[in-house]
């Protein structure tokens, strides 16, 4: 179960303890267990901080505590701070990364079932879409979009098989494999029957609770071959 450990503190020196933090992080490399950390500065009392720190769980955060680096950094930490930090220890009982899953409910639900009607619950009306399958690898809009999975799935019975996905920012780039069996017209080529399988990459840029941008990787060019396209 992922732990977080929330550290709160006050100190009218952040410098030097931001100087203090990257430190140790280069003196910890390879032994520490923090998996994500962040720091907030509160917006009302310029001498107030917040950490946030991330492990993978209770038992790998206590390994980490017990590291000469840290018990020697928090040393120098509590030395720079105005009063003694204090600490919360939360087991994390729910996380919801909301920009992955808006991201896999245009693959699942739009895109692989075709209900193209949740497209406007996922995407921008003037979404950005970076494809190397188009002639003008940029285009515009709700309606192009509409039109390229219309094509995909008249070709294809399809699925997508995530490797991963990855989350920063307002961005989420997800690795997939594509698995589709050829059932009819596909960019002039009559369906085969066969199946097919493409490696590739999408990233997604989120504004405002839609995808306002995508950016599109893959080979479509030894799809076409494999498919035995003229000249291809």
């Amino acid at each position: 179960m992922t732990f977080v450990q929330i550290i709160d503190y006050k100190t009218s020196r952040y410098d030097d303890l931001s100087d203090l933090m990257d430190r140790y992080v280069a003196q910890s490399q390879g032994k520490r267990t923090v998996t994500h950390s962040m720091i907030g500065k509160d917006r009302e009392r310029a001498d107030h901080y917040l950490d946030v720190v991330e492990f993978p769980s209770y038992e790998e955060a206590m390994k980490n505590s017990q590291l000469p680096e840290t018990d020697r950094m928090f040393k120098e930490m509590v030395a720079l701070c105005d009063e003694m930090p204090t600490f919360t220890n939360l087991d994390v009982v729910r996380d919801e990364q909301l920009n992955k899953h808006l991201v896999n409910r245009l693959f699942d639900v739009c895109i692989v079932n075709g209900n193209l009607d949740a497209l406007e619950e996922c995407v921008a009306t003037n979404h950005i879409d970076h494809d190397v399958s188009h002639e003008a690898t940029t285009v515009i809009g709700l309606d192009p979009l509409r039109k390229d999975i219309k094509m995909w799935r008249g070709g294809f019975d399809m699925e997508f098989e995530i490797a991963c996905q990855l989350a920063e920012g307002d961005l989420v780039t997800t690795v997939w494999t594509w698995h589709g069996t050829h059932k009819g017209d596909f960019m002039g080529m009559a369906a085969t029957g066969k199946k097919y399988d493409i490696q590739g990459t999408t990233t997604c840029r989120i504004l405002d609770g839609l995808i306002a941008e995508t950016w599109w990787h893959y080979d479509i060019g030894r799809l076409m071959r494999e498919m035995g396209a003229p000249g291809s």
